[in-house]
């Protein structure tokens, strides 16, 4: 989630932005003022599902792009959307058959080369997409990434790819291959079990022919085969969405316009939706959320439920040399009293985290931190003496567009009374900026983190995030041969019982280095206007189930 994902999945809020007024949009009196209005935040990026990694620019396409793969709102099931059948014998080339009636919203028709040419494009390194990681299983792969020597020096505004262009210049992998109009094989390097689940995430989307004529432009209006199309997007401000005359698929959406409205913050977006000015919010701020205060202030308008997100703090040892020990780092994560930070800040609404995989998907272990991730001041004190501590303050950065400041200030203060060293919250960016200094190693210290699923696999919380050239990987790189050779293995496992098996080895493994400090697994919330009929239903990555929001006549 979209990481950082989405990030590939990072969870959070963005952005700069304006506090709407009661009818929302601007004085110009527009149309964007009808439907169904939602919290939104700015985008990263521009709305091109293969280059999508967070929330903010992943929930609106949600609606907007079609997938192989559809996942049931309940349970993340995974079922057949634009696929008609998917079938191996061996977990290693797959058959790929697709409906012949699918339409993108600018009515031409979706086939076998819509999903190749995508995913060639985003597997291409120059092309510098945050997806490219997810085509490494595909046949080729390698061949298509610039890859300089691993002693290569390389200055810090050097583009490696202008220097180390890929081998391949046919800028195609070798593992796909259109059959006929509606049919297209993958041939991966190495089994992979889980291919199928996988295909449901909006990188395996398939993009128009109108994408690769002018990828820019169509990243500011994009095309996709969903329920919804991109109406107008102004930013900050809101991206507008209406249904998709041309959809024929078997999720359509309720209204007719969806509009995300993009806030500064989630307090004022709150404030909105107490006023009757926004019907759908998925962020509470903090304060509210104790003793329920938010249920009562919206009237029993609310709902949450457990949702497949974590939120950590991560930690570059490369970056900050102070924090090379990892006896320093565990030390850190005892130091963290979860459960008061949790009843202070979050009502009770979290789960003191105990491992890195959330527990909403099959295949998760509880404990996989072992004693680092149990709050134990005293062995936190002598483990953080014995490594010679930390010079001078620690810093705990998040990004300021959202309402992650009170829970990093708890967090803070209980790291100060167990260790004795100042801690301070760093609220000097915001959500875009954040994800960009992280990816440049920019950022010393502590620095908070969430994942939200892709799909619906214990592979998914550790793969994208911890593998060697992940994109979301953000520790130093976290680079464990171990690691790898593990997770390959359960990739390639017959059954998932013993993929599983080896995933929860693998997770093991960053208890040895933790770089990345589980705090607690997340439960989603939302709540409603008076306008809607009915309840808002939160799906199993936590986003409010837009689709099938009804308002009131």
């Amino acid at each position: 989630m979209r990481g950082i994902n989405r990030a590939v999945g990072v969870v959070a809020a963005s952005a700069l932005a304006l506090t709407l007024s009661a009818c929302g949009g601007d004085d110009s009196g527009d149309e964007s003022e009808a439907g169904l209005t939602v919290f939104g935040c700015n985008p990263e990026n521009p709305l091109v599902p293969q280059n999508t990694a967070e929330t903010c620019g992943g929930d609106p396409q949600d609606l907007t792009v079609a997938k192989l793969i559809h996942y049931d709102v309940e349970n993340a099931a995974p079922s057949y959307d634009i696929a008609e059948s998917i079938e191996t014998d061996d977990n290693q080339n797959f058959t790929v058959k697709i409906k012949p009636d699918y339409k993108f919203s600018d009515g031409t028709t979706v086939t076998a080369e819509s999903f190749v040419k995508a995913w060639n494009y985003a597997a291409w390194g120059p092309n510098g997409y945050q997806a490219n990681y997810f085509f490494e299983p595909f046949a080729g792969y390698a061949a298509m990434q610039c890859a300089p020597p691993e002693n290569a020096e390389l200055a810090e505004d050097e583009d490696p790819c202008a220097k180390y262009p890929p081998v391949d210049k046919d800028e195609a992998l070798d593992g796909l291959e259109v059959v006929d109009e509606t049919t297209f094989t993958i041939q991966t390097t190495e089994k992979v079990s889980n291919l199928e689940v996988r295909l449901g995430y909006t990188a395996f989307a398939p993009l128009p022919e109108s994408f690769f004529e002018d990828p820019d432009a169509f990243g500011e209006k994009p095309v996709g085969a969903g329920p919804y199309m991109v109406d107008k997007w102004t930013k900050n401000e809101e991206i507008v969405l209406s249904k998709n005359p041309e959809y024929s698929g078997e999720y359509p959406g309720v209204e007719d316009q969806i509009t995300f409205r993009i806030y500064e913050n989630a307090e004022a977006a709150y404030a909105d939706l107490q006023a009757g000015n926004l019907d759908v919010i998925n962020q509470i701020p903090t304060d509210s959320l104790i003793d329920d205060k938010w249920l009562t202030d919206l009237d029993d308008r609310g709902t949450s439920r457990p949702v497949g997100v974590i939120q950590t703090i991560g930690i570059n040892p490369v970056a900050d040399k102070g924090l090379d020990d990892p006896d320093l780092r565990k030390a850190i994560s005892m130091a963290i009293d979860r459960q008061t930070v949790i009843d202070q800040i979050f009502a009770g609404t979290r789960e003191p985290a105990t491992g890195w995989v959330s527990p909403v998907v099959d295949g998760y272990e509880a404990g996989a931190c072992g004693d680092w991730c149990n709050y134990d001041p005293e062995a936190a004190k002598k483990l953080w003496d014995k490594a010679g501590g930390y010079d001078g303050d620690l810093t705990l950065a998040v990004n300021n567009d959202s309402d992650h400041g009170p829970w990093a200030e708890a967090a803070c203060n209980s790291i100060r009374q167990a260790l004795d060293v100042e801690c301070t919250v760093d609220l000097s960016r915001d959500f875009a900026t954040f994800l960009t200094d992280l990816g440049e190693g920019k950022i010393k210290g502590l620095f908070r983190q969430g994942w939200q699923m892709d799909y619906p696999s214990i592979e998914n919380f550790l793969v994208p995030l911890y593998s060697k050239g992940a994109s979301s990987n953000y520790y130093g790189p976290y680079d464990n041969p171990e690691f790898e050779q593990l997770t390959r293995e359960a990739a390639a496992a017959d059954d998932l019982d013993t993929a599983n098996g080896l995933y929860q080895q693998a997770e093991q493994l960053l208890s040895e280095d933790m770089r990345i400090i589980p705090l607690w697994y997340a439960t989603g919330q939302a709540g409603w206007s008076d306008r809607v009929d009915g309840e808002v239903a939160i799906n199993a990555f936590g986003v409010p189930d837009y689709r099938n929001v009804e308002l009131a006549n």
